[in-house]
């Protein structure tokens, strides 16, 4: 049975664990956490995006959406909500973004640690085509200031595979991170193309990838040929 929390706070993560559900501040829309962000106060009263839903305190849920978020500080949602004069950033929904790109950073940097990526043109190509990736190919990623010549030529061969293996799921194609992001994350120079090879490291990746397009895109998913782009 889905939870449905209180419209306004929550009770803070050890007491409300079993909460699926929750109210946005701002649209007073009822959705699944993983399509909003938990905001709390620190010591010093200041809002502060809680990514994980795992800092103390009670904390005020607004969609996963930089539009909502920028909302919520222009309207004082936050003051309204935690009921007390709190200290909300102007640059909340700018520096909420780049936590999440942080996030999905340090996610894709565990998923190298794993041994469960590729890099490079001519790897992903031949990991595409079952090469010598024996576990096989999840995901495409892409610099989102990457050419377009080498990002078609091989969305061309998802394409022609049929998707995921030719499997009725999407593929996913991932464009969230720069050339520099994805260079810090792997820890190499010129990264524009990488490939995930099946394992769980790479679930959290796209979780995190998915949760950043929202927000920048207001829930607004993108598709692509064979594939789910984001």
């Amino acid at each position: 049975m889905l939870a449905i929390a209180s419209p306004e706070l929550d009770n803070g993560p050890r007491t409300d664990r079993s909460a699926t559900m929750r109210m946005c501040a701002v649209s007073r829309e009822v959705r699944p956490v993983d399509e909003l962000i938990r905001f709390v106060l620190s010591p010093q009263g200041e809002v502060i995006p809680d990514l994980k839903r795992k800092l103390p305190g009670r904390g005020l849920w607004i969609s996963a959406s930089r539009t909502r978020v920028a909302e919520a500080v222009r309207r004082n949602q936050f003051s309204r909500g935690f009921k007390r004069d709190v200290r909300a950033a102007q640059t909340l929904a700018s520096d909420t973004e780049k936590l999440l790109v942080k996030s999905a950073i340090e996610a894709l940097a565990m998923v190298a640690k794993a041994g469960q990526v590729v890099a490079g043109f001519a790897k992903v190509e031949e990991a595409l085509h079952g090469g010598p990736a024996k576990s096989g190919v999840s995901a495409l990623i892409h610099a989102s200031d990457g050419a377009a010549d080498g990002i078609r030529k091989l969305d061309a061969i998802v394409r022609q595979r049929g998707g995921n293996h030719g499997e009725s799921a999407p593929f996913p194609i991932v464009t969230v991170l720069t050339s520099a992001e994805l260079d810090l994350a792997l820890g190499r120079s010129n990264v524009i193309h990488a490939a995930l090879l099946a394992g769980p490291a790479g679930k959290t990746f796209l979780s995190r990838s998915q949760i950043l397009v929202r927000y920048r895109m207001a829930d607004d998913d993108k598709t692509a040929g064979g594939g789910k782009e984001f």
